[in-house]
């Protein structure tokens, strides 16, 4: 229907999650109608983005170096570590202003409906911080589903024989949502609430 340029950004665009026939076309006519300044500033930011950043080695949260600010930050509290499905769950558990310890992102969940299991998601890495990190605590905060149930029994599961001692977050949380459609308070309340598994 559109010119074939057009027609492609439309399409990319429509690829994103959350993002609708509708909403590409409208973007797609933004950045078109937007200076060129503007257009090529969004343009290196994707391109900045994706050779710019990679995978903390040490907990896998989005990094610029091979670890991330979390992990560098000194004043982080070592012996807690929250467990977390995504990268981007890390910023809603920051927005809470209520832990101050580390994290440690899976890469999602176990599903053994789509054939995800433990050794497709970053358990061994997981496993091979606590003694050398001093963990006490680990907080199981994926997200309230089937799967993220599953995932934060599996961590309780391999994390207790070693004598640590495993949390989930609290009630609060609706079930069957995302941490990053969570408010602050609620996901603040949940955080300080939480209770061993």
């Amino acid at each position: 229907m559109f010119e074939p340029p057009v027609q492609r950004l439309i399409d990319e665009l429509a690829r994103l999650p959350g993002i609708g026939r509708k909403s590409a076309q409208r973007l797609a006519f933004h950045v078109l109608n937007a200076d060129e300044v503007d257009a090529e500033r969004l343009a290196n930011a994707i391109l900045d983005m994706r050779t710019q950043i990679r995978l903390c080695s040490r907990c896998f949260n989005v990094a610029a170096g091979a670890e991330c600010t979390i992990c560098l930050d000194t004043r982080r509290d070592t012996a807690i570590l929250c467990v977390v499905e995504r990268a981007q769950d890390i910023v809603v558990m920051e927005n809470t202003h209520e832990f101050g310890g580390r994290y440690h992102v899976l890469g999602g969940a176990i599903s053994p409906i789509a054939g995800i299991g433990p050794d497709q998601l970053h358990f061994r890495e997981l496993l091979a911080r606590i003694e050398p990190e001093g963990v006490q605590e680990v907080i199981a905060a994926t997200n309230p589903t089937v799967d993220g149930d599953a995932t934060a029994y599996y961590v309780a599961r391999v994390l207790k024989p070693l004598g640590v001692k495993v949390t989930r977050l609290a009630s609060g949380l609706p079930v069957g949502g995302d941490l990053d459609y969570a408010d602050e308070v609620t996901l603040g309340r949940a955080l300080v609430g939480r209770q061993e598994l």
